[in-house]
């Protein structure tokens, strides 16, 4: 199920429980509607209220967490891969065919990381490499260096692509969703219960359900953002693999 999806599914039940509470007031006996009640009522919604607010927070700063983490090490990616061609420019002519096949292991690495970042959390699964990339690196490690200065620009390049291969592995390993699903569920239940409460004493009128509305629209709208955040590449903020698909201009033929 996508952000949106969720979103409105959340909305309904959050409102409905807002619905549920307005259905059952007519059925309350005055013994119920007793004063003793509702203050009971009222401390026990704001306990639940207080429990909401930290998991809301603790959902926000999660996915917050994981979308800056994962943006990181996209750029870091990124920069790599241009600081390893860089250094196969100044190695000389000799790398041409080497820089030639790393823009090859472009185009096939952005593919299959943002599909595998669209992976369902949990979904069982193992880690390949490319043929692009074991050409790559066969061919970098089979350059013949002339001088220490094509040794060390050997060696760089070859650390410079061990970097780039770990952090192509961190993000292997943290694809999916970093938000567990019974977060939301008792989240959405604590919510739903909140707004029954809103209703179950108070007489309702235009005005009040219409807040009402706004705000369980609002509660809505802050899941939405979770779980977008939660899934950076895909969905409105999703990360753009334009910057790594277009990191290296071709070379001169």
């Amino acid at each position: 199920m996508n952000a949106l999806l969720i979103s409105f599914l959340v909305f309904a039940l959050i409102f409905g429980g807002a619905l549920v509470g307005v259905v059952a007031r007519p059925l309350l006996s005055e013994e119920h509607l007793h004063s003793d009640s509702r203050d009971v009522v009222k401390m026990a919604t704001g306990l639940i209220g207080t429990l909401a607010a930290l998991v809301l927070g603790l959902l926000i700063a999660s996915a917050k967490t994981s979308f800056d983490q994962k943006t990181s090490q996209v750029k870091q990616m990124t920069a790599t891969i241009i600081l390893l061609d860089d250094l196969l420019a100044q190695y000389g002519p000799e790398a041409v065919a080497v820089r030639n096949l790393l823009r090859q292991t472009i185009q096939p690495l952005a593919n299959r990381l943002w599909r595998e970042q669209e992976m369902p959390t949990g979904k069982p699964g193992h880690f390949d490499s490319t043929a692009q990339a074991w050409t790559f690196e066969n061919e970098l490690e089979r350059l013949s260096p002339k001088d220490d200065a094509q040794r060390s620009l050997q060696s760089r390049a070859i650390q410079a692509f061990t970097e780039g291969a770990q952090t192509r592995l961190l993000l292997f390993a943290q694809a999916g969703g970093s938000i567990p699903t019974p977060f939301l569920i008792i989240l959405v239940f604590w919510l739903s219960a909140i707004f029954a409460s809103f209703t179950l004493f108070a007489r309702t009128n235009l005005v009040v359900m219409a807040s009402l509305f706004v705000c369980a629209l609002s509660f809505a709208g802050a899941i939405f953002l979770v779980l977008e955040l939660d899934n950076p590449f895909a969905g409105l903020m999703g990360i753009s693999s334009a910057t790594l698909r277009s990191a290296l201009l071709p070379l001169d033929p």
